[in-house]
């Protein structure tokens, strides 16, 4: 799912006050880290079926000339299933980073304490959707 003139906040129970980098001890880094990665290094150069595509060759391991010959197929089997939103993504569920997506759909992160993150929390006018990252663990009723 790919949103536009969107930020999604902090889930509602993430146990940070800032945004932190997420770190992995892991040979193969996993995504939220690699999510973490590009998108620091590339504020809105990625819409989001560019960012998982980027997050799946890197998480594989899939070679720079495979990436090239064969990014169709990739592509295609690749989105021959359904990927959860970044709402899902442990970078606004547990790590403190807010989501924007602007209006091409482009896609960058703000940490919690920003003012970035400020003002696109605290506007008045609906210019952009807020939504609500999932929250870690469900309520119990």
């Amino acid at each position: 799912m790919s949103y536009t003139n969107t930020f999604v906040r902090v889930a509602e129970d993430c146990p940070e006050e800032t945004g932190i980098p997420p770190m992995s001890c892991r040979t193969l880094p996993p995504a939220h880290v690699i999510q973490y990665e590009l998108l620091m290094n590339g504020p809105y150069k990625y819409n989001h079926e560019e960012l998982l595509y980027e997050v799946h060759v890197r998480h594989k391991q899939i070679p720079l000339e495979d990436r090239v010959t064969k990014r169709e197929e990739i592509w295609n089997e690749l989105f021959s299933r359904n990927h959860p939103c970044l709402r899902a993504s442990l970078l606004p569920k547990r790590f403190g980073w807010g989501v924007h997506y602007n209006t091409e759909g482009k896609i960058a992160i703000y940490g919690k304490e920003s003012p970035e993150y400020d003002y696109f929390t605290s506007r008045a006018d609906e210019a952009v959707k807020l939504l609500p990252a999932m929250r870690n663990q469900r309520e119990r009723g």
